[in-house]
């Protein structure tokens, strides 16, 4: 199977380590897997998450793709409800004008916080109701389309000479799924985050696509949760930070990637273990060659055609590591990187 695989980054924060340190972590990862033939390094968008220290991807864009040569980088995204649709334009424009070839744009409907933050981040708390708006906004600006008449049509988002970056839509239902095929955007479904089969959005966006001058055909990317290991037994204690993280987060007592150990000694109850099994069914956990078998099953039965892997675990040199040997289990090399560059 033609698989392209790539990374979703939202700089995890470990129990025992900082911030900073995750920001700086990122880039570590990125400089790898730019090295081992990946296809793109997109960043999220989250705010008030103490796990989480990915809260400006915008930034974090122009370092990574600063730090590697092969990488498309994107944002996974933009959640759209916190930010002007000219501020996105523009900064974009700036990125693709500084690194040519290279950037993608993904756009999300969720604010990718809770209400009070998202009131903080000088955006109403509609929690995305207002999105169609916002995107037909952001294309006016990024065509030069708006109408006569409009308030906005003397308005250029500059720089006005670099075309914005592809455009994919992110989401976790058939909305987007359909949004983006309609209009000949990339679609990318998050199975990292969400129970939701993505087999029947991604069914909707590939059935409903309509070629665009950016996307000749349809390109679904499907994010999924992935810790892989040299055996199972290894893999399944890494992932154990993330399900006792997971259970926190849901239970209102977010707070740092906690350890294997910590994860393993916490006294759940059976309402938390629920909640923990919940978690550990969205993940791909395993030695390499189970982890492919699974990422294989799952990416012919949804019709993706590249595979987004985030994989969160305390111990940054673990996370290399896991990361390295989906490498290796997908013989993927920087010779299959070549087509980075190109939109899709």
């Amino acid at each position: 199977m033609d698989l392209g695989l790539s990374v979703l980054d939202v700089s995890p924060v470990s129990a025992g380590s900082s911030s900073s340190r995750a920001l700086r972590d990122t880039l570590d990862l990125a400089r790898l897997v730019d090295g081992l033939g990946y296809r793109r390094y997109w960043l999220a968008e989250h705010h008030n998450l103490a796990m989480i220290a990915s809260s400006a991807p915008e930034v974090m864009i122009g370092h990574v793709a600063s730090v590697t040569e092969n990488l498309r980088v994107g944002a996974g995204g933009i959640m759209l409800p916190n930010h002007a649709p000219l501020q996105v334009v523009e900064t974009f424009r700036v990125l693709e004008a500084l690194h040519p070839g290279r950037i993608d744009l993904g756009i999300g409907r969720a604010p990718g916080t809770d209400p009070t933050t998202a009131a903080a981040l000088r955006r109403s708390q509609a929690g995305g109701d207002d999105f169609p708006q916002q995107f037909a906004e952001l294309l006016a600006y990024a065509g030069d389309e708006f109408p006569e008449g409009h308030p906005f049509r003397s308005v250029a988002a500059m720089p006005d000479d670099v075309e914005l970056p592809p455009i994919w839509l992110l989401g976790s239902s058939g909305y987007s799924a359909r949004a983006a095929g309609e209009m000949g955007l990339g679609y990318a479904f998050a199975a990292h985050f969400s129970p939701t089969d993505p087999a029947p959005a991604m069914r909707a966006y590939n059935e409903g696509f309509e070629p665009s001058p950016t996307f000749e055909r349809a390109s679904a990317i499907l994010a999924v949760a992935v810790v892989c290991a040299e055996t199972g037994g290894r893999a399944r204690e890494l992932a154990s930070s993330m399900e006792l993280a997971w259970v926190r987060m849901r239970s209102g007592r977010p707070g740092p990637l906690p350890s294997p150990e910590e994860a393993v000694d916490y006294p759940y109850t059976p309402a938390e273990r629920r909640l923990a099994e919940t978690y550990s069914s969205m993940q791909i956990v395993g030695d390499p060659r189970s982890v492919r078998a699974r990422i294989e099953e799952l990416a012919g039965r949804t019709g993706a055609d590249e595979i987004m892997v985030t994989t969160n675990v305390h111990d940054p040199s673990e996370r290399l590591r896991s990361y390295e040997l989906l490498a290796e289990a997908f013989e993927i090399s920087p010779a299959g990187a070549s087509s980075a560059r190109q939109g899709s």
